[in-house]
């Protein structure tokens, strides 16, 4: 029986953006977002780092709507951030432009798994949370060249046609945490106490027990 993929021919927009880790700002990336949409409020993203046949799936991300967002904690909204240079490659722009009006009234939480960046070649430690470079420095010189390059795009010429899309009159002050702070966050892995079974629990420690007794004999 041949295998369905549901899930990801659910996939029907690919984007291509930039994404800073919100431990280190100096380092920035360029991101390929496969995207399928949960409903009108929330979409999900397999993040690869090229769109290539051999891209390397190097994240997820969530984007939800700002009716949404409202509804989560402090410090829940603190992990996420609002968009920035994002483009649909080779996509017209009369067809891009509906989506970037709701992705401007939009959020964002994204991991990034592997760090390839700084020549990981497997996805190694813990997940490194992202944010979206905002404001006059939005993204590096270089890798926005690149990216126009690539797709015969112009970032300033982007920005001025997309002018008639309303900014929100305020970003809810909890989001891009560290344009607020100069503070961002980090995952540390740390050893704890597991929650277990009971009757998992017992056997454990059934375990334990004999291997006492055998080295006791």
């Amino acid at each position: 029986m041949m295998q369905s993929l549901k899930p990801i021919k659910q996939m029907s927009q690919h984007v291509c953006t930039f994404a800073s880790y919100s431990h280190d700002m100096t380092r920035q990336i360029e991101t390929h977002h496969y995207v399928s949409r949960r409903n009108q409020d929330f979409l999900q993203c397999a993040v690869y780092d090229s769109e290539d046949p051999n891209g390397r799936l190097i994240g997820v991300e969530y984007i939800i709507s700002d009716r949404i967002f409202e509804t989560l904690g402090p410090k829940e909204q603190k992990l996420w951030h609002s968009h920035g240079l994002w483009v649909n490659p080779r996509v017209p722009e009369m067809i891009q432009k509906p989506e970037l009006r709701d992705l401007a009234q939009s959020y964002s939480k994204f991991w990034c798994t592997w760090q390839v960046d700084r020549g990981d070649r497997l996805p190694l430690g813990a997940p490194a949370l992202m944010m979206s470079p905002q404001g006059v420095n939005m993204g590096m010189v270089d890798l926005v060249k690149k990216r126009d390059d690539n797709y015969r795009i112009s970032a300033e010429e982007l920005k001025i046609s997309k002018i008639d899309i309303a900014i929100p009159e305020m970003t809810n002050s909890y989001a891009d945490y560290w344009m607020q702070t100069g503070k961002g966050f980090a995952v540390d892995v740390e050893k704890t106490d597991m929650l277990l079974e009971e009757v998992f629990s017992a056997a454990t420690a059934a375990g334990e027990s004999a291997l006492d007794m055998e080295s006791c004999g």
